[in-house]
């Protein structure tokens, strides 16, 4: 079973959207939210208290898919949903 692990950025609103629309896709029986380790860190600075980092909050998705074509569909709902609301959607391999 694949597994697409993705981090959004944005509101708890629009990352709940993403989750409830990827919840929706047939097929799909596993969205968990999990704890990014490092969330209160970037990767491109040591500062934790830039203005950039306090806009928008990082959620981390763990979605198991039944195979490649219904993981394909999950990017894809995960892309839409996030950029109609303004959402950055990062597809990761791990966290």
């Amino acid at each position: 079973m694949p597994m697409v692990r993705m981090r959004l950025i944005g509101s708890r609103e629009d990352a709940d959207a993403v989750i409830n629309a990827v919840h929706g896709i047939e097929g799909i029986e596993h969205v968990e939210e999990v704890d990014d380790l490092m969330s209160t860190m970037r990767d491109d600075s040591s500062s934790s208290e830039l203005v950039d980092d306090s806009e928008g909050h990082v959620y981390c998705l763990e979605v198991r898919a039944p195979n490649a074509l219904r993981a394909q569909a999950v990017r894809s709902m995960a892309e839409y949903v996030g950029g109609r609301r303004g959402m950055a959607v990062e597809f990761v391999d791990e966290f």
